[in-house]
């Protein structure tokens, strides 16, 4: 059988440039990167992939050089006040230039009808040019678990989106105790890709723990206290992994961004072999 396709997401090495993230991903083994053209927070590292046409030259030139391809771009939020033409058509044609194929949606909106108009919208938008958007659960959105996910992305698909999908991240799908059982009724070709990572200890019992968690204690996969065997013999095989692990703890010990790639790497490589 055919080793799965590893990605190395933004967030696991977010303070480096997108060119050396690529650099760093070949040497570690990966097979793509995941791209953030969009900052998650005001505060984290951002680079303006989509406003820098030099380093847009400088990724492409080290994406050909090294061979690898760019799996999703990131993070494209839908929000109550969210226009996705004017907010997202140049972010989509830079990600489908550079070769993605998903997009990467949270939705940041307690209106689920409206969400599931922009994402509608939003899939119509990227569907020529070949990109998937999906949509990510998160227990703090206006999108919190994996039932909700499966509502709106199954309205976007009975509206003619073909290309609507959902995304697992194995921490948000612990987080926010959602459950195998509902995972198994979600069609395979919804689920194009997986994120992958872990985390130690019972669900905090608030939202601003578990928001922290997500931000600055995930582990690499099999460090932690997540059932990821189950998770992963429950989701359809063949799909690319993801790894996207916040290491900035990591990083201030003085450990380098190479090493804290091989790392994931290396204990995602573990834990599916077990799966």
């Amino acid at each position: 059988m055919r080793e799965p396709i590893f990605s190395l997401a933004a967030l696991t090495v977010l303070e480096l440039p997108p060119p050396e993230m690529v650099e760093v991903a070949a040497q570690a083994g990966y097979e793509a990167v995941g791209l953030r053209l969009i900052p998650a927070t005001p505060e984290e590292y951002h680079f303006p992939l989509a406003r820098d046409a030099g380093l847009l030259r400088r990724t492409r030139q080290r994406l050909g050089e090294t061979g690898l391809r760019v799996l999703d771009i990131e993070i494209l939020r839908l929000k109550p006040d969210t226009d996705v033409r004017r907010d997202f058509c140049q972010v989509l044609e830079i990600g489908a230039e550079l070769g993605a194929s998903e997009v990467l949606v949270a939705g940041n909106d307690d209106d689920e009808a409206r969400t599931i108009d922009n994402f509608a919208a939003l899939c119509e938008l990227s569907a020529p040019l070949g990109l998937h958007p999906h949509l990510e659960f998160m227990p703090w959105t206006g999108v919190k678990n994996l039932a909700q996910a499966h509502r709106i992305v199954a309205a976007a698909r009975l509206a003619g989106q073909d290309n609507a999908c959902l995304l697992v991240d194995a921490f948000h799908f612990n987080r926010s105790a959602s459950r195998l059982e509902d995972l198994v009724r979600v069609p395979p070709d919804w689920l194009r890709y997986v994120q992958l990572c872990d985390v130690a200890g019972p669900i905090p019992d608030s939202m601003e723990a578990i928001l922290h968690e997500a931000r600055q204690q995930r582990c690499f996969p099999g460090d932690g206290d997540i059932d990821l065997r189950a998770l992963l013999e429950t989701l359809p095989s063949g799909r690319p992994y993801s790894l996207e692990i916040p290491t900035e703890s990591l990083r201030r010990q003085g450990i380098a961004a190479l090493e804290r790639a091989r790392q994931a790497l290396d204990k995602a490589r573990a834990v599916i072999a077990l799966a």
